[in-house]
């Protein structure tokens, strides 16, 4: 009787370390050799295998594989995946107070700049994305203008059609008197080609990546803007994690590890630039006046994601100062 009863207890024991078991979907939308997949996800998704002793598996979905890279931040609500990269600047009027961090000028590198901006944005995420569980958020390497002809200063993208990276650089154009031609960074290249655009922004090595460089010879040489990203997670796949699991996925969704995912691509992004000089590329550094009207140019900008924030009941002042003293403390600040 004592036998069987220790057969069954360990049965159960081995039926219930069976279910706790996961695999977890992470989707993005740019190719699997992009720098972001092999220094950052890839990384990632090993360290939870080996911290969870094998429970939890992390299946990567490259390439719009699950859904349009517009759609990633309503896949993870939605369970289409369990976890997605996603822009929140790809909905425009959506994330408000993410849209600071898109504002051009601000950041002056990846690595203390996604410090910053992971550390910022959780203090918001619950009232702009009460839907997800933030993982974490990063940002890229500051990129710029690549353009079919030369830009040197704000007024010359007035009667360009400019393809912007997320929604606050597309308000930036308009103000500028130019229009935006809505494309993914997959879709970047193909709009340029035909003549749909004469402008992207983009960071500098993914003009090569997508092939941009080959239909844009023209680029500003100037630390213009960045990108910001969310590591969104389905809370259902969260919540159901067993509690050590979950404290796994916690260990892993944090400040550094923001950092980490960020500093790779950084590197990668920033080579680009040498790759630029080495085609023959015409690179356009702006003089000391040329930067001050780009720096200029951003008063109207802050003043529409001012009133914006504000409308949402929340102290745009407050939020600004805050993210302005986080990317001081960590090195980031593009003064």
């Amino acid at each position: 009787m004592r036998i069987i009863t220790a057969l069954a207890a360990t049965a159960a024991l081995c039926a219930g370390a069976a279910q706790a078991d996961v695999t977890l979907r992470l989707a993005h939308w740019v190719p699997a050799q992009h720098a972001v997949q092999i220094t950052g996800f890839e990384p990632w998704a090993e360290s939870i295998r080996e911290a969870s002793e094998g429970r939890i598996t992390i299946e990567i979905y490259p390439a719009q594989q699950l859904g349009a890279a517009a759609d990633h931040f309503d896949m993870a609500r939605d369970g289409i995946a369990d976890i997605a990269y996603v822009n929140p600047g790809y909905q425009p009027g959506r994330f408000p107070i993410a849209g600071l961090a898109e504002v051009p000028l601000n950041f002056a590198n990846a690595t203390g700049g996604s410090r910053a901006f992971d550390e910022w944005y959780r203090a918001y995420v619950e009232a702009e994305m009460p839907d997800i569980h933030m993982c974490l958020g990063f940002v890229h390497d500051p990129g710029t203008l690549h353009s079919t002809r030369p830009i040197r200063v704000p007024g010359d993208l007035s009667g360009l059609n400019v393809r912007p990276a997320q929604a606050t650089v597309g308000r930036y154009v308009s103000l500028l008197g130019g229009a935006n031609v809505q494309a993914s960074a997959p879709d970047s290249r193909e709009i340029l080609a035909r003549g749909a655009a004469d402008a992207t922004f983009f960071p500098w090595d993914s003009i090569f990546l997508f092939g941009i460089d080959s239909v844009t010879k023209n680029h500003l040489d100037l630390p213009l803007y960045v990108t910001s990203f969310v590591m969104a997670m389905n809370r259902a796949s969260y919540d159901g994690l067993s509690p050590e699991d979950r404290q796994v996925m916690d260990d892993h969704c944090t400040t550094d590890w923001a950092e980490r995912m960020a500093e790779g691509w950084a590197v990668q992004e920033a080579s680009g630039r040498d790759k630029a000089i080495e085609a023959g590329h015409e690179l356009y550094a702006p003089t000391e006046q040329e930067t001050a009207e780009w720096r200029a140019s951003i008063a109207p900008l802050m003043e529409a994601w001012s009133a914006d924030v504000a409308a949402t009941g929340a102290d745009p002042e407050a939020i600004h100062t805050r993210l302005i003293e986080l990317l001081r403390e960590n090195g980031a600040l593009n003064e």
